[in-house]
């Protein structure tokens, strides 16, 4: 039996030819040095809590009702009040960020089902939404 090895050469990917998913527009905005908080406004993404989360323990330690105005962020702290914009139909809540949800992409906040009920997206599962931290004299 006869072997033949055949030396396969492969070139690395150019810059040029890369493809890349076509991301999800994100802004940050800053606010004036006075206020605490770093982060004016993130345009991102809403989805809410799934029915099987109904009682279960936040990382706050309160326990998750579909019918409050709370919220999961990824990094805003645990407390803050935040005012969401569905940039669909520009209709607001303001949640409270009482858990953590997953380190993504993209600016992310997770609702509780009646905050998805007030900014109209119940059904649709995800909307593009303005995320704005309130400032503390205001909460």
């Amino acid at each position: 039996m006869l072997l033949m090895l055949l030396p396969i050469h492969t070139l690395p990917l150019l810059a040029a030819e890369k493809v890349e998913k076509p991301a999800v527009e994100t802004s940050v905005e800053k606010v004036e040095p006075q206020q605490k908080s770093v982060v004016n406004k993130l345009v991102g993404i809403a989805s809410y809590y799934a029915k099987k989360f109904h009682g279960r323990r936040t990382t706050s330690g309160e326990r998750y009702h579909p019918e409050k105005m709370t919220a999961a962020h990824q990094s805003l702290p645990l407390g803050t009040r935040v005012l969401v914009r569905n940039l669909a139909n520009d209709k607001e809540v303001t949640v409270v960020v009482n858990d953590r949800c997953r380190k993504k992409s993209v600016p992310f906040i997770d609702l509780s089902r009646a905050a998805a009920r007030k900014l109209g997206f119940l059904g649709s599962g995800v909307t593009k939404v303005a995320i704005i931290p309130l400032p503390e004299e205001e909460s």
